[in-house]
């Protein structure tokens, strides 16, 4: 069980809500210049430069993306265009949940004010939201904190906002390097992983662990 009762729940919402589908359209767009026996290793380095883009000064979203898709490029030694970039930030709109969400999510709700805060830009992130189908409280995007996870002032931003203490709020993530790891640095007490097989486990974060969203409501009574 949660130790103490939330005032919100905060979720990450690509990959922990939503089916993240990034690597299914890299994938399709790269297939005419990466080997397929190298796809996987090729969308890795891919998502590390997405990682390492986010860590500086903010830039738009779609910068971000084409940045790191230049950059992968260019180490793979193959042809960056820009409208990879562009084609993978105008795919996001269409993902929708996991399989998983809508229910659990829906008892939450009844209960709970729910937030999102995402690393998405404001054009993005509500169709993305519609789909959830539940109501939430808020949702904060990198574009209104002018930061990305997992930089502290995306989450200051979120908390300043909602007026509350790191205490108040139970931040649920499928991420370690992005959510958790600086929720536990900013003494969010409160966490929930769902491993949904992206990142090892790594329990010296403090977090209590569920294989989906199923997981979530029984750790608050529900």
């Amino acid at each position: 069980m949660i130790g103490s009762e939330p005032r919100y729940i905060t979720f990450d919402c690509y990959g922990t809500l939503t089916a993240f589908g990034m690597s299914a359209v890299t994938r399709e767009l790269f297939t005419d210049r990466v080997p397929a026996d190298r796809m996987e290793d090729f969308l890795d380095d891919s998502e590390a430069h997405r990682l390492d883009e986010v860590l500086g000064a903010y830039k738009p979203y779609r910068q971000v993306l084409n940045d790191a898709l230049r950059r992968t490029a260019e180490k793979w030694r193959i042809e960056h265009r820009d409208s990879d970039g562009q084609a993978i930030y105008e795919s996001v709109p269409n993902y929708g949940p996991h399989p998983d969400v809508p229910e659990p999510l829906a008892v939450l709700a009844d209960h709970y004010p729910l937030v999102i805060l995402s690393n998405a830009a404001d054009e993005q992130i509500p169709s993305n939201v519609d789909k959830l189908g539940a109501p939430f409280h808020a949702v904060y995007t990198a574009e209104q904190a002018q930061a990305y996870k997992p930089r502290f002032r995306a989450f200051e931003y979120m908390l300043d906002q909602l007026g509350c203490t790191p205490q108040d709020v139970l931040h649920v993530s499928s991420s370690l390097r992005y959510d958790l790891m600086p929720a536990h640095d900013l003494r969010i007490t409160n966490k929930v992983y769902v491993n949904r097989g992206y990142e090892p486990t790594n329990p010296y974060y403090g977090y209590h662990e569920v294989e989906d969203l199923f997981g979530l409501p029984p750790l608050l009574g529900l």
